[in-house]
């Protein structure tokens, strides 16, 4: 080896001296593409989801001298400094490595870590605050101060660098230095609550001219800046003024607001706390000049809080009943302007009303009821006296509620039940009402008049129902039976009640009327539910376990209609009916189904059908039914048809499925045509196949 080497340095010795060899590259012998691709995004992912393996923690190491600290230090920095290299933008890596040094107390080597970051990102708000948060924990005042002018000389819009560094100077008792900050602050016209940090911070050292001349350039940066122009700047300036005793300030700052506000930006707000102050300093009088200045000039929809508080000024210091009687004066006043512009305006009476009812006696309240009912609709229309009943009702309620006068309430009843045209239309609720007020006062027959002129001036479904109801509830059936025939007299296509009064027969007991009364119902030449009244008729004899009855009812459905639901619950109840032959009994149902629906247009509910079938084949059938049913499966087929615009143009072609059923013979034509296509497409797929390898044998791909 020794040899070789000797020698392989002697030809490297020589040939330096000449031209430099070159080195040889590696021919690449295979060059197709390997069988399986790795691309870069997937050898990314791999080595992501590598480093995200769970590994063992590394064992606990014992340092026992200083070389092996040493050791530990250089490991650590340089793990710090490979994450780092690998993304320098991800601040977190800075911060953990100027932490890990700081914990060794190596300040020096943190604060080049973090002069190293903020090379990178300075902008970074956490990394301002870690880094001069180590310099004050270390006790490096100078440092920190340094670190916290950089920071808001570079970012001055952050306002928790002031206030850290504001917080920093008041701690160390540098309460010159802390003003200083703040009076640079200033200088960027911070948001409003800078202002009250610095303010609060000249209170808390008893500075309060320094606290009313910062007061001052605020409220002179609103009105010539304007930066904040709110009330309440101003209101928190005079607040202030009037929390230290200087009062004749205090007042001086409201009026500069009010005239620097004027009367295009009033706000009640203002007036309120004006008049509150002066309520404070015993200036009632002062107080109402106030309130009234404000209340004339304010839009009434804005002053509702100002309002308010004048109510309760007066409440407190004044004529309560004259100053009551003013407010609720000065409403009707408005709501009266608004029914002489429209009487016919009932929001606007209802509005009336529900103030008189809140504080005036029940004449006047009555007076202006009697007023607004006299407002008849002009047009017999419903739709015009929808609102308008509602002043009756709420007339009626107040005289049995309110003035607790039952003769009255009986005569506001009758009086409206008048004047409704029954003969064009009626509110039922209206009769309704009236028939449970007349039971409250355990006036029974009444009650039952009312409802029987009713139904007899102008039935309705809803009176009918509430007068049965009544009946229920009084267990009067003999009158609910009445009730029930002279309903299905008014309107015998209304399937519900049918089965409402078939099962009223049925709860007492009464099968045979029950049973009765749905072959009345089913009998009717029109029904506005058919269905839901046969499907109640066929469960009224299920739940009677009258089978054969239910066939029947069953087969005389059938005549009426074929539809596919109609079957397949046909076979369910014989499926369902616990005998023995019900196997049979179903399939035979699903036979003759599926020749009856063999003319049926509608493909869709054909498949319905056959499908209900087979899976009732596949839990119940042998083999050969199984067998079976799938011959009879139809095969779905796209198919396209023209369409044509609704002026008679060509619109295009539509696709669309179709079914062909193995039963229907008219299709056998276009089945042969199909199977004779795939035919011919199979021996041209074999055909190319014995083209492309032409050394086969030919016997074999005659085979």
């Amino acid at each position: 080896r020794g040899g070789a080497r000797a020698q392989s340095g002697g030809k490297m010795a020589s040939t330096a001296a000449g031209k430099q060899r070159i080195p040889k590259v590696a021919k690449v012998k295979n060059k197709a593409p390997a069988e399986v691709q790795i691309t870069a995004e997937q050898l990314l992912r791999e080595a992501k989801e590598r480093e995200l393996e769970l590994l063992p923690p590394p064992p606990q190491q014992k340092i026992t001298d200083v070389e092996e600290l040493n050791d530990y230090k250089l490991r650590k920095r340089k793990t710090f400094e490979d994450n780092i290299r690998k993304n320098r933008t991800v601040i977190s890596n800075w911060i953990k490595y100027a932490q890990w040094e700081e914990s060794l107390k190596e300040i020096q080597r943190a604060r080049s870590i973090y002069e190293r970051a903020l090379d990178v990102d300075y902008r970074n708000v956490t990394l301002w605050l870690k880094y001069a948060e180590m310099e004050m924990k270390n006790r490096q005042v100078n440092h920190a101060r340094n670190i916290w002018d950089r920071a808001i000389t570079t970012l001055p819009r952050v306002n928790q660098f002031w206030y850290k560094y504001t917080y920093m100077e008041e701690m160390l008792g540098n309460v010159a230095g802390s003003r200083q900050v703040f009076e640079r602050w200033m200088e960027w016209q911070p948001e409003e609550q800078a202002w009250h940090s610095y303010i609060n911070f000249e209170l808390r050292y008893k500075e309060v001219d320094r606290a009313r001349s910062i007061y001052e350039r605020y409220i002179l940066f609103t009105v010539l800046v304007l930066v904040h122009p709110d009330v309440k700047n101003w209101i928190k300036y005079a607040r202030f003024e009037e929390k230290h005793s200087y009062f004749a300030h205090a007042r001086k700052v409201y009026e500069r607001a009010v005239e620097f506000f004027g009367e295009e930006h009033m706000d009640e707000h203002l007036y309120v706390a004006f008049a509150k102050f002066e309520e404070n300093q015993k200036e009632f009088e002062r107080v109402r000049v106030i309130y009234k200045y404000a209340l004339d000039r304010i839009p009434k929809q804005d002053a509702q809080n100002l309002f308010k508080n004048y109510t309760i000024f007066e409440k407190k210091f004044g004529d309560r009943r004259g100053i009551e009687d003013i407010i609720v004066s000065k409403r009707r006043f408005q709501y009266e302007e608004e029914v002489k512009a429209n009487p016919h305006n009932y929001d606007a009476w209802f509005d009336y009303l529900r103030l008189v009812e809140s504080d005036t006696d029940a004449e006047t309240v009555r007076e202006v009821y009697e007023r607004a009912i006299a407002n008849v609709p002009p047009i017999q229309e419903k739709r015009h006296w929808k609102r308008y009943i509602y002043l009756w009702i709420n007339y009626a309620l107040y005289e049995e509620l309110e003035a607790k006068a039952s003769k009255r309430t009986r005569q506001v009843y009758q009086a409206c039940l008048e004047l409704l045209p029954h003969k064009k239309f009626t509110f039922a609720k209206m009769w309704l009402l009236y028939a449970q007020f007349e039971i409250r006062q355990k006036n029974l027959p009444l009650a039952r008049r009312a409802l029987g002129t009713s139904i007899g001036k102008c039935p309705k479904n809803k009176l009918f129902k509430g007068y049965i109801e009544l009946e229920l509830q009084l267990r009067e059936f003999d009158r609910c039976r009445k009730l029930y025939e002279k309903f299905l007299e008014f309107a015998p296509e209304n399937c519900t009640s049918w089965i409402k009064f078939a099962e009223l027969e049925t709860i007492l007991g009464d099968i045979d009327r029950a049973r009765a009364i749905y072959e009345l119902a089913i009998g009717q030449p029109r029904l506005d539910m058919p269905e839901v009244l046969w499907k109640s008729y066929i469960d009224f004899e299920i739940e009677q376990e009258e089978y054969e009855k239910t066939r029947n009812l069953y087969r005389r459905l059938l005549q009426r209609t074929q539809h596919v639901k109609v079957w397949i619950s046909f076979a369910q109840f014989e499926l369902s009916a616990g005998r023995e032959e019900r196997l049979p009994r179903c399939r035979q149902i699903y036979e003759e189904a599926n020749k009856a629906m063999r003319s049926c247009e509608e493909k869709e509910e054909r498949v319905m059908l056959l499908e209900s079938w087979r899976s009732f084949e596949d839990e119940f059938g042998t083999d050969a039914t199984k067998e079976r049913i799938d011959k009879l499966m139809p095969e779905k087929i796209k198919k396209r048809r023209k369409l044509q615009a609704e002026d008679g143009s060509d619109a295009g072609w539509e696709e669309y499925y179709d079914y062909i059923f193995p039963e229907d013979t008219a299709n056998q034509p276009n089945l042969k045509l199909l199977a004779m296509a795939k035919l011919w497409k199979k021996q041209q797929q074999e055909s190319e196949a014995a083209a492309v390898d032409p050394d086969k044998d030919i016997d074999e791909s005659q085979t």
